[in-house]
């Protein structure tokens, strides 16, 4: 990330995509501990995985720009383009009704900040739920979705 990065709260870096062994992940589903930490964008694909992680993420990320400033909300959709200055992403930020768009070539780096309120339930999450009280013996197990507070 670019000089910027001391801006943001103390948290656990996400290492580069280029280290993360992604094995065993489903293509489109986000790891439930990218809550909290921020994403090392070292090299272009690195911004692009992170982006695409963002997007799948269902809270808030705050973005910060290459001029210093910093945008929070959700991400709602993105176009990936042939370079970074053709893709964008497009937020709309916290407490606001407006929606922005954001060119990649524009971001140093991304954090994390909103609660995840997907995480957790996942489908392999309420399965392993109900194998585990199929196998207490329980009857009539409801497949119910959970309140996301």
């Amino acid at each position: 990330m670019s000089g910027n990065h001391n801006t943001i709260a103390a948290t656990a870096p996400v290492p580069p995509a280029s280290e993360q062994a992604n094995a065993g992940a489903a293509a489109g589903h986000v790891a439930d501990d990218l809550q909290g930490r921020t994403w090392q964008t070292a090299s272009d694909e690195d911004l692009r995985v992170g982006l695409e992680k963002a997007f799948d993420y269902r809270g808030d990320v705050t973005i910060t720009r290459k001029d210093g400033t910093r945008i929070e909300g959700y991400i709602f959709d993105r176009q990936a383009g042939s370079t970074l200055e053709k893709s964008i992403v497009r937020v709309i930020p916290q407490d606001q009704s407006i929606k922005i768009s954001i060119p990649y070539s524009e971001i140093a780096g991304l954090a994390f900040t909103g609660r995840d309120t997907a995480a957790g339930k996942s489908w392999a999450a309420w399965l392993k739920k109900y194998l585990e009280k199929k196998a207490a013996g329980e009857k009539n197990i409801e497949l119910k979705p959970e309140k996301l507070d």
